[in-house]
């Protein structure tokens, strides 16, 4: 066994390599890691490292399965194999002194590569960055660069939420790879938000007849401990259970018929979440560090049958017993430290000395704020921990709404980190039901090397890492890609309508809505996308997260067609109209004309739609569960469906109109259409 280095040396090594600034010329300038580490020391320009086919063999010997695995998720599709060409010591050892058990030291030189550490959170660490350290030579051959790192997080406790309850419900095979990808950037939390989707044995009503089962939820926990994930269970108890109030079983519990919020005056609802909580904890092997019991946005609470309660002791009251309550039975039942959604307890500070004090706050801010320190002063002067909770934005989206979405990750977590937060919660949602958890990876990442590195991450340099780091390529295509999907999303703010998805399916013939013609520039929306379909349809698929690939060149057809249905709303109108200025019974090739390309324009809608259908199949698929999926694709068939029936429209005023009678009705009689309200 060769013995551990001293600290001192490992200092003094650090601070004499200090003057060395380059690689050897084979790799190129700068290394592409993300997050990138706190201290990076690049080795001689004459060091000429490892062959990382070298390292693979003696991977083989590293006790840690998920520190393997991350690796090999990596190198196999790299195409990085097990090659003999010469010895490589893999050391892993630990630090002498004191600190943080997420923190390593990483050492690669030609013969040796060392991994130093506090335990095996920092071990899998130091892994997982040698992953990433694989670079492809000018020779085609992958080496690993002669480097010293030294590398801690900034927040202890950087979880990803993912909201499984409004359509979208992962597979498990997809649950995993979700688990495994957040590994790879350093995340240590995994939390699916719940309202109804876990089967419980004592309720088994509310759950969709593919609902998250105990013996899943068991094995998400146990497969995500490899990579040093908690799984953190988030159930709602009071609020966005209409779910389960739609049942008749339960209906009496709801505030409001078969409304939103379980009632604190029912009798029964307190039984009903008590063993939801019991359920959950109990399908797992081991308790979790935290239990998230929701509680957010109760704002039925008062209206409905516990009005009388309200009026008496009052809402802040009212709520804050219902926290009391829930929070102290999780400690009591499991030892978990429970979590809560800030905004409703925001509004009653004075009931702060009520709360449990291992209460952590979840602090949720979504909008791109100058700052959002008020809200975290708040919570840090009533003496609770808390985690910041930023949003991916992608809710109701095409695409992430990145230009809304990184000022809001970087600012909040910022400036959680300068004071002291627990860590980030980010948090991810499907309100619609219909977007992609592959379409929120870019801000995702964003968020995790927000929280891991020291200081804010400069989104120009993530713009450049996030193609190798993420995709494994070198492709700067990929940054522009994400540039152009932001613009587009960004050249829709004008619209009356708030989000890109309730833009896509509105009716482009809406009388109501013909101003968005005019108020958005549909010509920039599609000049902005049709590069990133150019790409994404020319490039080969990416060897890591070809997927995520997939569903960008998806988002950016959507966009396109989008913006081209409003086009051809107003020149199929247009079209039609000039036909039925010239039919007088001598122009008729001018109105067969103008007939003819008005109905085409209807087919070409069709024909989109159905384009599109098959590709958000494929990508729902990959991801999804099948429950939901019917209801996702059904509006392609129906939008579709629409455009056939009006150019059968287009054709009966063609034919049973001008033809038969020589007349022709205005384009908005023809199309069924009403006028504007």
């Amino acid at each position: 066994m060769r013995p551990l280095l001293p600290l001192l040396a490992l200092l003094v090594t650090f601070a004499s390599s200090s003057a060395l600034a380059a690689v050897s010329p084979d790799f190129e300038p700068g290394l592409r890691l993300t997050p990138r580490p706190a201290e990076i020391r690049l080795g001689d320009p004459s060091c000429r490292g490892p062959l990382a086919g070298d390292v693979v063999t003696e991977l083989a010997r590293v006790g840690d399965a998920g520190a393997r695995e991350i690796v090999a998720d990596r190198w196999n599709p790299l195409g990085i194999r097990a090659t003999k060409t010469r010895t490589v010591r893999l050391w892993q050892g630990t630090y002498r002194s004191g600190g943080d058990e997420q923190s390593y030291r990483l050492r690669v030189s030609r013969d040796e590569i060392e991994i130093d550490s506090h335990g095996p959170q920092g071990r899998f660490y130091g892994f997982v960055t040698l992953a990433q350290l694989a670079q492809r030579t000018s020779d085609g051959t992958w080496r690993i660069p002669c480097v010293e790192i030294s590398d801690a997080p900034a927040l202890r406790w950087r979880i990803l939420s993912d909201d499984v309850s409004r359509g979208p419900l992962p597979t498990l095979r997809y649950f995993e790879e979700r688990i495994r990808t957040i590994a790879a950037f350093k995340m240590n939390g995994y939390s699916p938000y719940m309202e109804h989707v876990f089967v419980d044995p004592k309720h088994p009503l509310p759950a969709p007849l593919d609902g998250l089962t105990g013996a899943e939820l068991r094995e998400l926990q146990i497969y995500a401990g490899r990579f040093h994930v908690a799984l953190i269970p988030e159930q709602q108890t009071f609020a966005h259970m209409h779910n389960t109030l739609r049942w008749e079983r339960y209906a009496s519990l709801a505030e409001l018929p078969h409304g939103y919020l379980i009632s604190p005056a029912a009798p029964d609802g307190e039984k009903y979440v008590r063993d939801l909580i019991d359920d959950e904890l109990g399908a797992l092997s081991h308790s979790p560090p935290f239990f998230h019991i929701g509680s957010d946005e109760p704002s039925d609470l008062g209206r409905g049958q516990s009005k009388a309660l309200v009026a008496a002791s009052g809402e802040g009251s009212v709520y804050t017993k219902h926290v009391v309550d829930t929070a102290n039975y999780v400690l009591a039942k499991s030892g978990a430290r429970p979590m809560i959604w800030d905004d409703a307890l925001a509004a009653h500070p004075e009931l702060f000395g009520l709360l449990p004090k291992g209460l952590v706050f979840v602090n949720w801010h979504y909008g791109n704020e100058k700052t959002y320190q008020p809200y975290i002063d708040r919570i840090a002067k009533g003496g609770f921990e808390q985690m910041v909770a930023p949003g991916a934005l992608n809710w109701n989206e095409i695409y992430p709404d990145l230009d809304q979405a990184l000022p809001n990750i970087g600012r909040f977590i910022g400036e959680g980190k300068r004071s002291h937060v627990l860590g980030l919660f980010q948090t991810v949602w499907h309100d619609d039901g219909e977007t992609l958890f592959e379409a929120t990876w870019y801000p995702v990442i964003y968020a995790a090397a927000s929280a891991w590195e020291q200081g804010d991450v400069d989104r120009a340099r993530f713009a450049r890492d996030f193609p190798s780091a993420f995709f494994g390529v070198d492709d700067p295509r990929y940054a522009a890609d994400f540039a152009n999907l932001g613009k587009a999303r960004d050249l829709l703010r004008k619209s009356p309508r708030e989000y890109g998805d309730y833009l896509f399916w509105s009716d482009p013939f809406d009388s109501n809505l013909a101003g968005i013609g005019k108020a958005l520039d549909l010509s920039a929306i599609r000049l902005a996308v049709e590069p990133v379909i150019e790409h994404l349809r020319l490039a080969a698929p990416p060897p890591l997260h070809a997927n995520a690939a997939a569903v960008m060149h998806l988002a950016a057809r959507r966009y396109d067609a989008l913006a081209r249905d409003f086009q051809i709303a107003a020149e199929a109108r247009s079209y039609y109209d000039d036909a039925r200025a010239n039919a007088d019974g001598k122009h008729d090739d001018y109105v067969f004309r103008g007939l003819f390309i008005s109905k085409y324009l209807l087919w070409e809608m069709r024909d989109t739609m159905l384009e599109l259908e098959p590709l958000t199949r494929t990508a729902w698929e990959y991801e999804n569960r099948a429950s939901h999926e019917a209801s996702v694709l059904e509006r392609y068939h129906l939008a579709a469906q629409r455009a056939i029936e009006r150019a059968d429209r287009i054709n009966a005023a063609t034919y049973d109109g001008y033809v038969d009678r020589k007349v022709l009705p205005t384009f908005d009689e023809a199309l069924g259409l009403t006028p504007a309200r």
